[in-house]
C-alpha cells in the first residue's frame, strides 16, 4: 500500500485528513510525542492501526516533497541513470498512465494506485523489481531473480548494468505487471 493510499483510506474511515488529525494532536499536546504516544491516540480515539497510525504520525513530521526525493535518487554517481528511468516510464507510459510514488530509496511505479514496479539505482546499476505473480516468462530468463529479501514488495528482481539493457523484453515485463496491477 503506497502512503497516499494509506491516507485514503484513514479519510474514508475517519472523515479527517492529515491537516485534521494534525490540528487534534496539537490540540492535545502530543504533536512532537513519541510515535508510542500518537499510536496509542489513534487507536484509542479513531481505531486506527499501526500502519495508518505511522502514515498519520509521518505527516506530523516535515515530509521532502515527491520532486525532492527523486532528485535525491538522482544524486551524485547516480546521475547517470536519471535519463535512463525517465526514459522508461515515458516508454511505459505509451501503454497506460503510469504514477510514480518515491520513497528515500527506490520509487514505486503505480498503474492507478497499485505497484506494478520499483526502480533503484546505485552508481553501477539499476534495479528493477517486476510485481508479477504469474511471470512464466520472467522465471526462464537469466537475466531475472526472485526478489528475495532485497525487496518484499515486488517479485522479480532485472539488475540493469548498461542503458541498452532496458530493452523491448524488460519493457515487455513490465506492461505484463502493469496490466496485472490495473
Amino acid at each position: 500500500m503506497t502512503f497516499q493510499a494509506y491516507l485514503d483510506a484513514i479519510k474514508a474511515k475517519t472523515g479527517l485528513d492529515p491537516a485534521d488529525f494534525k490540528r487534534l494532536a496539537g490540540e492535545k499536546g502530543i504533536l512532537d510525542a513519541k510515535a508510542s504516544v500518537v499510536l496509542a491516540w489513534l487507536k484509542e480515539d479513531f481505531d486506527l492501526g499501526s500502519g495508518h497510525g505511522m502514515a498519520i504520525f509521518g505527516t506530523f513530521k516535515d515530509r521532502p516533497e515527491a520532486s525532492e526525493r527523486v532528485d535525491k535518487q538522482f544524486a551524485g554517481a547516480k546521475a547517470q541513470w536519471r535519463p535512463v528511468v525517465d526514459q522508461l516510464i515515458a516508454t511505459l507510459a505509451e501503454h497506460g498512465p503510469v504514477g510514480t510514488a518515491p520513497t528515500d530509496t527506490y520509487i514505486s511505479l503505480l498503474n492507478g494506485k497499485a505497484k506494478f514496479a520499483i526502480v533503484a539505482m546505485t552508481a553501477e546499476r539499476l534495479d528493477v523489481g517486476i510485481k508479477l505473480r504469474d511471470a512464466a516468462a520472467l522465471a526462464t530468463s537469466p537475466r531475472v531473480e526472485p526478489s528475495g529479501s532485497w525487496n518484499s514488495m515486488v517479485t522479480h528482481r532485472v539488475r540493469v548494468t548498461d542503458p541498452a539493457q532496458v530493452d523491448a523484453e524488460l519493457i515487455g515485463w513490465l506492461r505484463a505487471a502493469y496490466d496485472a496491477a490495473g
